[in-house]
């Protein structure tokens, strides 16, 4: 059986931290990749820089993506994953603290799977994860498994 792998993309190491922790509260124990800015997902997704050589068949299960990042902001990256024949299938959920209505607008017109605005409060917060990961790494299934 192939390991689900998630592929957090977010820059503000608190956020990275309640992430991990509201995954472990929610007992999702699978395999998180953090990549701190755009450049690094988009290195981990297409096996370039740090990630060379990486085996790019085995795709994360879903990418929790930010859009304020440095590099290469999250519609760039959500724009390439897109436009890539392999990855253009990968669920890529927008989790990200912005409120602008162009943001959410875009990140649907270039095919984000789901925007999710980041609760403040961190029971919310766990609660939002928790039913994220229910569906995505057990309810959905993917066309490369």
């Amino acid at each position: 059986m192939e390991k689900k792998v998630i592929l957090l993309v977010e820059d503000n190491p608190d956020d990275v931290a309640l992430t991990l922790r509201a995954l472990r509260k929610s007992n999702i124990m699978n395999e998180v990749v953090v990549a701190r800015d755009g450049a690094e997902a988009l290195d981990y997704l297409f096996g370039t820089g740090t990630y060379d050589g990486r085996d790019t068949s085995q795709k994360p299960t879903v990418v929790l993506l930010d859009l304020k990042l440095p590099k290469v902001d999250g519609l760039e990256v959500l724009r390439r994953v897109r436009d890539d024949d392999q990855l253009r299938s990968l669920p890529v959920v927008i989790l990200t603290s912005s409120k602008e209505e162009q943001d959410l607008t875009m990140g649907y017109a270039l095919g984000a799977n789901s925007y999710i605005r980041k609760p403040v409060d961190f029971t919310q917060f766990a609660e939002a994860v928790r039913q994220l990961g229910m569906y995505w790494l057990l309810l959905n299934e993917a066309p490369w498994r």
